[in-house]
């Protein structure tokens, strides 16, 4: 019968095995932080995107009604607008100064930013991502969606 040869601590090999299974568990921790938060980042961008999107258009339903009235011209009410977009994203919790709004009679643009936290990266003191978004709104009359002359 065979003996099996036993490492002693002042052999070269002793504990390779174990540096590298060690080793070995911190990248796939990494990684794996990396498709867990990496998706919850692309959702907090796809869910930002989206609400600013919808705050634009929110905003751009707020027409200067004197202006559609006397001239039959469609055009944003821009004071109107902007509160109708910031009041939008202030009901989904977003910081008052994380949201920009920027209206005028032919648009209105939004912006947010928000910061997104981890939860695996978190151990490698990754501890959040900023997410930004921008959308835009704009009038349009008709069927066709005929620009504003």
């Amino acid at each position: 019968m065979k003996r099996l040869r036993t490492l002693t601590a002042d052999q070269p090999e002793a504990g390779a095995a174990t540096v590298f299974v060690v080793a070995f568990a911190v990248v796939l921790l990494v990684m794996a932080g990396l498709v867990v938060d990496g998706g919850l980042a692309i959702n907090a961008r796809q869910r930002v995107a989206d609400d600013v999107e919808q705050a634009a258009r929110a905003g751009s339903q707020n027409l200067d009604m004197a202006s559609l009235r006397n001239g039959g011209l469609v055009r944003i009410d821009p004071g109107k607008a902007q509160a109708a977009a910031e009041d939008f994203l202030a009901r989904r919790d977003y910081p008052a100064g994380s949201v920009s709004v920027q209206a005028d009679p032919a648009r209105v643009v939004v912006s947010a930013e928000i910061k997104q936290k981890t939860t695996l990266l978190s151990l490698i003191f990754i501890n959040e991502f900023t997410v930004r978004a921008q959308g835009q709104a704009r009038p349009a009359v008709g069927i066709t969606g005929e620009d504003i002359p």
